[in-house]
Parts: C-alpha cells; sequence; structure tokens
C-alpha cells in the first residue's frame, strides 16, 4: 500500500452544495410586495408633500406655545404675582438647611424651584426682545444655583449649601428686581 504524500501544488477544492435552492421553489419570480409597499409608501408621502407645503412652508411665524415651560392660560399679572410667593418659598428652605433636613429641603426646594420656574419663563417670554437675554442670563444662573443647591445637599456639605444658597438669593433679589 502507497503512503499518500502531501502535493505541494494547488490544492484541489471541491465546491460544497447548498442544501438551500437559490432560485424560488416554484421557479416562478418572486412576487412584487415589497415594491409595490415602498411605491405606495413614497407616492402617499410625496403626495403629502406636495399638497401640504402651503402650511409646512409658510412665510409667517409660527404660533405654538411650549407647554412643558408655560401654564395654559396663566396671565403675566398672575406670574409676576406668584413669582414673589415662590421666591420666598424657595428662600423658606434655609432653616431646613441649617438644620441637617436634608431631605425635607430637597422637596421643598424642588416643589417650589418647579413652580418658580414656569412662572418666570411667563414673565421672560411676556418682555421685548432687547430685555429677555438678561433674565435668561439670571434665569439659567438661578435655576443651575437650585440644581447645585439639591446636589449639595444630598450630599449633606454644609459649605457648598452655603455658597449656593447665597448665589441663589442674589439671582432671585435681581430677578425680583427687574421684574
Amino acid at each position: 500500500m502507497e503512503a499518500i504524500q502531501p502535493s505541494l501544488s494547488q490544492p484541489k477544492f471541491q465546491p460544497i452544495l447548498s442544501p438551500l435552492p437559490l432560485q424560488h421553489p416554484t421557479a416562478l419570480p418572486r412576487p412584487l410586495v415589497s415594491v409595490t409597499r415602498r411605491l405606495a409608501l413614497t407616492s402617499s408621502l410625496s403626495s403629502l408633500v406636495f399638497f401640504s407645503s402651503c402650511t409646512i412652508l409658510r412665510p409667517e411665524p409660527a404660533k405654538a406655545f411650549e407647554f412643558g415651560f408655560v401654564k395654559p392660560g396663566q396671565t403675566v399679572e398672575d406670574a409676576v404675582g406668584a413669582v414673589r410667593g415662590h421666591a420666598r418659598s424657595l428662600l423658606a428652605v434655609k432653616p431646613l438647611l441649617e438644620s441637617g433636613s436634608w431631605e425635607d429641603a430637597q422637596r421643598e426646594m424642588r416643589e417650589s424651584s418647579a413652580l418658580l420656574k414656569q412662572d418666570v419663563y411667563t414673565i421672560i417670554q411676556s418682555r421685548p426682545g432687547s430685555e429677555r437675554p438678561r433674565l435668561r442670563k439670571l434665569y439659567a444662573e438661578l435655576f443651575n444655583g437650585v440644581s447645585k443647591l439639591d446636589y449639595a445637599a444630598r450630599d449633606r456639605d454644609g459649605p457648598r449649601v452655603r455658597r449656593c444658597y447665597e448665589k441663589i438669593s442674589a439671582a432671585l433679589k435681581e430677578i425680583l428686581s427687574l421684574i
């Protein structure tokens, strides 16, 4: 019996026969369902865009509200009146912070700051464009300070709480003077 020696020539590959057929089993062309669906979708979207372009591409500004920030039906006078009360309740968390009632202080601060945020935003939207940048800057300072105070109270860091509280009270006083 002769031993089979490996050859250094080109290896011979044999094709592996696939058990799956390469064509549709009925040998008929595939149905055009996916193509017709695509055509229907494309035509419906294009007709929607072309027929409603006069409403989508109108030159006048949009008349929409951001209901996440503005209370529906709230007037500017209501917001101005409410801002002072919410500012007092936000500043009233100082005794809770000094006594170490961190969770109670956080709860009160979150509640009053959420209401204050809506009212201040309503006031900012009612002001003329020249006054808005200054109010927006103060708005950002105030509520970034509230977030920092919340984190400081969570960490129970007394000195940081005092610094944040002072920044919040200064921003509130300036906002109240501009309103």
